[in-house]
């Protein structure tokens, strides 16, 4: 018998048009994403669960990699580490991060991700407000400085 999406009250177009109620997502309707330097697990997002408000992804870093110094210039962005050893930054300070360990970032701060263990690091991310479809805005300042020579 085929799995049922509960919880989406009827409507019409896309799910971000609609009122959601809530929705349960298993493990092999999640949304993946493969970049350079890991993977996206999107959870939650416009796109995805039709959540206006909320973002959730999970961030696979490859070792030696990291998603590099960028921002969000109009959404929060808590990072919280569920596995492996994390060099993070938010602005210019640095700090490593291990397994339940967390970073606030306001909107518009320049923040970055890098592996610092041997292994993958998994992270948990969750943004608000939701932008758009995707529910994610990001500029890319790694090429800027003082960024480009920080690391």
């Amino acid at each position: 018998m085929p799995r049922q999406r509960q919880g989406m009250t009827c409507g019409k177009g896309q799910p971000w048009e609609t009122s959601m109620t809530g929705r349960f997502t298993s493990s092999s309707e999640v949304r993946r994403e493969a970049l350079p330097w890991g993977t996206l697990a999107w959870f939650s997002s416009p796109a995805d669960t039709g959540a206006r408000s909320l973002v959730v992804l999970e961030v696979d870093l490859k070792p030696e990699a990291g998603h590099a110094f960028h921002k969000h210039p109009s959404q929060e962005e808590v990072i919280y580490v569920i596995e492996g050893e994390v060099e993070q930054w938010v602005d210019q300070e640095k700090r490593m991060l291990v397994p339940g360990d967390s970073a606030f970032i306001g909107p518009d701060v320049v923040h970055a991700s890098f592996n610092a263990g041997k292994g993958d690091a998994k992270l948990l991310a969750i943004l608000s407000p939701a932008i758009g479809e995707e529910g994610y805005e990001l500029v890319d300042v790694e090429g800027v400085e003082p960024w480009a020579s920080i690391r």
